[in-house]
């Protein structure tokens, strides 16, 4: 249940890792220069600034992703802890308790044979869901 999160933070957890992954690959690549490694060494830093390069910009275009699924998701609040959530799909999970959260009343009593943990909670949305102007 730790590990579980809403979609829009699965989003946002994989552009993190994708700039710390760039970033971690340029400070390799300038080892080659530090330490003085002739031409190889520059060769070497110059490749792995490149893929962090291409990495921070994969991260920057997951980060626009989650962005732009962010302002069409719907705004409801959670019945669990009634703080306001986004819902992105059919099904998705709150960004604050992590309880199941569905629109559709079959899909509920299929999501709850999924989850095997005892705290999972399934609840279903009516058609209250809050529009953001």
């Amino acid at each position: 249940m730790i590990l579980k999160s809403s979609k829009v933070n699965e989003f946002r957890l994989w552009g993190l890792l994708l700039t710390m992954f760039g970033l971690v690959l340029m400070i390799v690549g300038t080892a080659g220069i530090v330490f003085d490694w002739g031409i190889a060494g520059k060769i070497i830093a110059g490749i792995f600034l490149v893929l962090g390069l291409i990495s921070i910009l994969c991260s920057m275009g997951v980060y626009f992703w989650a962005g732009m699924m962010s302002t069409s998701a719907v705004v409801i609040e959670c019945p669990e802890c009634q703080r306001i959530t986004k819902m992105i799909g059919k099904t998705d999970r709150c960004m604050f308790c992590k309880t199941i959260l569905t629109f559709d009343p079959q899909h509920a009593s299929q999501e709850a044979g999924n989850d095997t943990s005892p705290s999972a909670q399934q609840v279903t949305i009516q058609n209250t869901a809050k529009k953001q102007s």
